[in-house]
């Protein structure tokens, strides 16, 4: 992605732990060192931090200053909705090869690997994305003759700074189009069911006291055919608690039932692995109680009995609804902890879009 002068552009997050920038904050570009990808930009606060793109920086485009021309204002969103679209099937083709039918094995590794270098700005994978270059000349006459809208001015009659800004505007809807298209691609591959929302406000590492999250039991990993560490299921929630480390999480009565029926699913596949060892009968019984909880649903509570588990006769919870109708399964029990989407081979429950955040208030 390159940038010119004058363009407006928005921080979404820097490095620098010392700048009083924040989030949101507007300014313009002064001018852009394209090989080590740095930014420099008049902030509208009077900073004039630099962006280190390469180090971790990053903006996205914003309004244009002062008082716009709505006519090529209007034309210029025409040429970058064109550039976009142009840019979209680059990815989508892209995507094939990487990600897609033409590629060989187990790609999800691949775009776990390429979402981590869009956040980061990772040149080793960025560079290696279509892009579309603002500095060739040779397309602008053809590219304005197919997008411009009808009424805009015809190209001879434009000067040269509008010229240049045709192009860029053109390029750049291009080169957005591509990384937000390739993140998508992406997470279809990632999510266990093709979901292509993002779902990075699921990460772990973001996962708040009253936010939703992903949770499964810490000895849910499991590998899988390729050696691949897995968790079979995920199930969503809300964290509202922990209990030493541990997460403790609400659920909805669907997922509840998905905890019980996974438990069951854990208990018979123990069954069967001391089946296949000659173990049977009240002996296999008694493993099976003491290694693992029985769970059943009696009505709307559900009942787990660890009375074997514990050697304890009085080891029975009965779980109930709060008052919201959520359950908490074995939240001061298990250990449980927030897993990514990604790394989950389903998910039980609705997986929430993102909140969006009221707007900073001036200072």
């Amino acid at each position: 992605m390159t940038y010119q002068p004058g363009e407006r552009v928005a921080l979404v997050h820097t490095t620098d732990p010392h700048t009083l920038l924040r989030p949101g904050d507007e300014g313009t570009v002064r001018r852009y060192h394209p090989d080590p990808r740095i930014l420099d930009v008049d902030w509208d606060n009077g900073s004039h931090l630099s962006m280190c793109l390469d180090a971790g920086d990053r903006v996205r485009r914003a309004g244009r200053a002062g008082p716009p021309d709505t006519g090529w204002q209007q034309v210029l969103d025409t040429l970058s909705a064109a550039g976009a679209t142009v840019g979209r099937a680059a990815a989508q083709w892209w995507a094939q090869e990487a990600l897609g039918g033409r590629a060989v094995g187990d790609v999800r590794p691949a775009a776990r690997r390429i979402l981590a270098a869009l956040d980061d700005g990772d040149p080793a994978v960025l560079d290696g994305l279509p892009t579309a270059d603002p500095y060739f000349l040779g397309d602008d006459k053809a590219r304005y003759a197919e997008a411009a809208p009808p009424g805009a001015p015809a190209w001879q009659e434009l000067t040269a700074h509008r010229v240049d800004e045709a192009r860029w505007v053109w390029c750049g809807g291009f080169d957005d189009a591509v990384t937000d298209e390739v993140a998508r691609q992406c997470r279809i591959v990632l999510h266990p069911s093709g979901d292509d929302r993002d779902l990075s406000h699921l990460h772990p590492d973001r996962v708040r006291l009253g936010g939703p999250g992903v949770f499964a039991g810490d000895w849910a990993w499991t590998p899988n055919a390729d050696g691949e560490m897995r968790v079979p299921v995920g199930f969503a929630g809300t964290l509202v608690d922990t209990w030493n480390g541990w997460a403790v999480f609400t659920c909805t009565r669907g997922v509840a039932e998905a905890i019980v029926a996974d438990q069951q699913a854990a208990r018979d596949r123990y069954r069967k692995h001391l089946a296949a060892h000659g173990v049977t009968g009240v002996q296999q019984d008694r493993l099976v109680d003491e290694s693992m909880a029985r769970m059943r649903f009696d009505g709307d509570v559900v009942d787990v009995d660890e009375t074997r588990v514990h050697g304890d006769p009085d080891a029975v919870e009965r779980i109930t609804a709060g008052a919201d109708g959520r359950y908490t399964v074995m939240g001061r029990s298990w250990t449980w902890i927030a897993v990514h989407p990604y790394d989950c081979d389903r998910i039980a429950g609705d997986l929430p879009d993102p909140v969006e955040q009221p707007p900073r208030p001036a200072a």
